[in-house]
């Protein structure tokens, strides 16, 4: 966990890890970079029907691309932002491996279709902007939650952690911990104004 934090913290901004990474021989923000988007491509890969395997060569396929082509990023306002850009590129990825396989393995999700079917139209229907952009919130929200729990007192993060995400009354987590339920609200509402500031900051950082 404290190890992504210091990840996440490093970013400055996002235009200065994306300008970094015009250097190919700048393996720091290149592993940087790797750490931060991995989970998200992969994840959609995943969620989209593709095994795991699959997966991980959409990821490494689309961070190839990427070093391919970052250097001209900033350059071609055709492409759009750079959310925008990499969720393309996974698309794209996506539905060259159902492509790619036989149409009658197994492991092909739509297995009443015809393999034109597949080739026309599988790279829309594997992953939708909704899918990319829901995928997208969980990651910037992981992110900003492993940011915040770097920077707070481990029990208040403890707190926060089991009445947000595990749904544990106030009174629960007073009696368990042996806390002051006045103490829990306040710390609540710290965290969570703290979160949504850090994920204002993922958001930017991420492009």
């Amino acid at each position: 966990m404290s190890v992504m934090a210091a990840e996440t913290h490093s970013v400055v901004t996002r235009p200065s890890l994306l300008g970094r990474l015009s250097n190919w021989e700048d393996h720091a923000s290149w592993d940087e970079f790797h750490k931060l988007y991995h989970k998200l491509v992969f994840g959609l890969a995943r969620r989209s029907g593709l095994t795991e395997s699959e997966a991980e060569e959409v990821a490494q396929d689309v961070f190839k691309r990427v070093a391919e082509t970052i250097q001209d990023f900033d350059c071609d306002a055709s492409r759009g932002t750079f959310k925008g850009w990499l969720m393309n590129l996974t698309r794209w990825r996506i539905g060259d491996k159902f492509r790619a396989r036989p149409p009658e393995t197994s492991l092909d999700p739509f297995p009443d279709r015809t393999a034109t079917d597949v080739a026309a139209g599988v790279a829309e229907l594997s992953v939708l902007p909704d899918d990319w952009e829901t995928e997208w919130q969980h990651h910037v929200l992981e992110l900003a939650l492993k940011a915040v729990a770097r920077r707070t007192d481990p029990k208040h993060f403890q707190v926060f952690d089991l009445h947000h995400r595990q749904g544990w009354s106030v009174l629960r987590i007073a009696r368990e911990l042996g806390m002051n339920p006045a103490t829990i609200y306040v710390v609540n509402h710290r965290l969570k104004g703290l979160l949504c500031a850090e994920a204002e900051r993922v958001k930017s950082r991420l492009g």
